[in-house]
């Protein structure tokens, strides 16, 4: 092969995109209308490859790989890349995840403007030959409140824009600094019934998960003004759309602006008749500004990946040599337990700042994969963005999260010890934890300031009650009643034994995640204080 790098575009990636990989003298071959086959047959006669959506880089493609080194996706999804198996062929993987913010930014602010002023409904009478101005009178913006449900890089932008308009923002995200709210000159939300209460438009920018799917429904409506109006420009399903067509029927929704759907495409819809319902075929990030920029940073970072190899926004690259993730590898899951742990037993409203300490024979290594996978646990699943080990610390920074480490090469009573501490305003959570055995099974030493030496598994349940006779029986009673089988327990100790605290923490792991209405029984009876569950 020849010494100059040879990228294939295989789609229609803007000129910038492929001018970026001409300008570095790269050689550089357009494949947009290549017969079906040819992929696999000329795939290994290249360096580097970019796509965007339409190619399918699946496993049986991948095979055919040969020397190939560099992925590059102009766009922020992967899902089209089998990124294991890229992986196992040492095949680097990036993105484009900033290429389409400011698009899905203003496209919300498009869209809250389209539902508050009917601009569709008029449109379309006025067209069929009406003139009905009373009938789509709108309401103002100014002096409205906005509440946001997501403050991550989007959220951010939103309030931005709507500020202009003389809009007060009001906007909850757990993980997210209170320093960053004030910066940012918004109101902080402690918790989503803060929103529903006062906001007369919201928008939701949360990850999809099981935690979100339906976050607004009945019992999220029933919460808020009436009137209020709501947006999704991020994921299908935040809202519950058979429960936002009851609300809307009653007028306890004013009216609503969807750009997605849990299924795409759709073109039949029972909301798609509504009059008070302004919908787009997720357009969020559709601009011709951002698909420039999405292929030209896609191609920057495979410029990056073919030349230094240092890329910003690769999905899958190792950060340290081999010698050393050979030893601090399998410590990277039981960082990201740890980090994923700690901020689910914080108390605080807000991430202020996560600190990592790592002791004993770890601490002679480069424990950046480490610090990067507390962070990965800690942001997984509760932003907007995607986090990897590669993107956690530019979204924690936009979200005002400070981070520090320490390492200390002596560890009392483990060989190696890995500390996460989250800090919310006044209040600091800690937790620990080591590796036990010839199969280096995550162990939990520490939460809540008490001690512990029980398996980490991967449905995990914290907690703190009055110390009496039968508080297990009552945990094992209320888990039973739920179908949830307990595989272990652990009592926790006092490093100095306190007899006034008449306290106990437990940790208990289960066959399976423990239900919230199960733990809302168990602060619901006496002797229970606090409860958290939580599955990795």
């Amino acid at each position: 092969m020849s010494s100059t790098p040879k990228v294939l575009v295989k789609e229609n990636v803007g000129e910038s995109g492929i001018d970026t990989l001409r300008s570095a003298g790269f050689e550089v071959e357009l494949g947009f209308d290549w017969a079906d086959g040819d992929l696999e047959r000329r795939l290994g006669e290249f360096d580097g490859i970019l796509i965007r959506s339409a190619t399918k880089l699946t496993a049986d493609v991948l095979q055919h790989s040969g020397d190939l080194k560099v992925i590059g996706r102009a766009g922020v999804g992967v899902d089209n890349v089998d990124v294991p198996v890229a992986s196992k062929r040492g095949i680097v993987v990036v993105n484009a995840p900033q290429s389409n913010v400011v698009t899905a930014a203003e496209h919300t602010v498009a869209l809250l403007l389209a539902v508050a002023r009917n601009i569709p409904q008029a449109h379309a009478s006025l067209t069929s030959g009406k003139w009905e101005r009373s009938k789509f009178s709108g309401v103002e913006l100014q002096g409205k409140t906005l509440g946001v449900l997501g403050f991550g890089r989007i959220g951010q932008l939103v309030a931005e824009r709507a500020a202009g308009f003389g809009v007060k923002v009001l906007a909850y995200d757990p993980f997210v600094s209170a320093e960053r709210f004030r910066e940012a000159g918004v109101s902080h939300a402690t918790t989503p019934e803060e929103v529903f209460a006062n906001a007369d438009f919201i928008t939701i920018h949360l990850p999809k998960t099981p935690e979100t799917l339906g976050f607004l429904g009945d019992e999220a409506f029933a919460q808020m003004k009436d009137g209020v109006i709501v947006l999704n420009v991020a994921r299908g399903g935040l809202i519950d759309e058979e429960e936002l067509g009851r609300a809307l029927d009653s007028g306890k929704v004013g009216g609503a602006g969807l750009d997605v759907f849990p299924t795409e495409p759709v073109t039949e819809h029972a909301l798609f008749g509504n009059p008070k319902v302004v919908v787009t075929p997720h357009l969020g990030a559709s601009t011709a500004e951002a698909t420039d920029r999405a292929g030209q940073q896609a191609a920057e970072q495979i410029v990056l990946a073919l030349t230094s190899g240092a890329v910003t926004s690769a999905i899958n690259v190792p950060a340290v040599s081999a010698e050393d993730l050979s030893t601090l590898g399998p410590f990277v899951p039981l960082s990201e337990r740890l980090g994923r742990l700690a901020v689910s037993l914080s108390e605080g409203p807000s991430i202020d700042e996560l600190s990592s300490e790592f002791l004993g024979r770890i601490a002679d290594r480069d424990t950046r994969p480490l610090s990067l996978g507390v962070l990965v646990g800690a942001l997984s699943g509760n932003t907007e963005e995607h986090v990897n080990q590669v993107s956690a610390s530019s979204v924690a920074e936009e979200r005002g999260i400070s981070l520090s480490t320490s390492t200390n090469s002596r560890a009392r009573d483990f060989a190696d010890i890995v500390r996460v501490s989250v800090r919310s305003g006044d209040t600091t959570t800690r937790v620990a934890g080591t590796l036990v055995g010839q199969q280096q099974r995550p162990h939990l030493i520490e939460a809540w300031g008490w001690r512990f030496n029980v398996q980490l598994d991967d449905h995990v349940t914290v907690l703190r009650y009055r110390d009496q006779p039968g508080m297990l029986g009552r945990i094992g009673t209320v888990f039973g009643e739920a179908g949830v089988n307990i595989v272990s327990a652990a009592v926790g100790y006092r490093p100095q034994d306190d007899a006034a605290d008449e306290t106990a923490v437990m940790v208990v792991s289960s066959d399976r995640e423990v239900p919230a209405e199960a733990l809302q029984q168990l602060l619901d009876s006496p002797g229970f204080e606090r409860a958290r569950s939580v599955s990795f």
